[in-house]
């Protein structure tokens, strides 16, 4: 058994992104989020997608920092900007949520971010 398929060792590195859907599921859910008038909801999409972007990549590359390649760096975006879109769905079935498409720009916006930076961290890095 190699290193991406021994189970422990698979769930070192997707685990963390399974907990990180997870947590935004679970926020999502919440009718209110308990956050002052004050602070961003955009920002809050921004910076929830920015992380999960950084944890997928690190699950793809089995670590970070690491050469992230056009191919990964896709697959990444599309995975936590596409966990955006299910959320966004998702937030139609909440009371007193709904869903929005500039919420998901921002989400995408922040998954783009978060791969930029787990990028030119294995640029500086090598």
């Amino acid at each position: 058994m190699n290193r991406t398929t021994n189970p422990s060792t698979w769930l070192w590195f997707w685990g963390p992104v399974a907990a990180y859907m997870g947590l935004i599921f679970y926020l999502s859910s919440q009718s209110q989020l308990p956050i002052g008038p004050d602070v961003s909801d955009k920002l809050l999409h921004v910076l929830a997608y920015f992380g999960l972007a950084v944890v997928v990549v690190r699950a793809l590359c089995a670590g970070l920092p690491a050469h992230v390649g056009r191919a990964t760096a896709i697959v990444a975006w599309v995975v936590a900007a596409g966990y955006g879109v299910t959320d966004e769905i998702h937030q139609m079935f909440v009371p007193g949520r709904t869903a929005a498409v500039d919420d998901l720009v921002a989400d995408a916006i922040g998954a783009f971010a978060g791969v930029v930076l787990c990028w030119a961290w294995g640029k500086m890095s090598a």
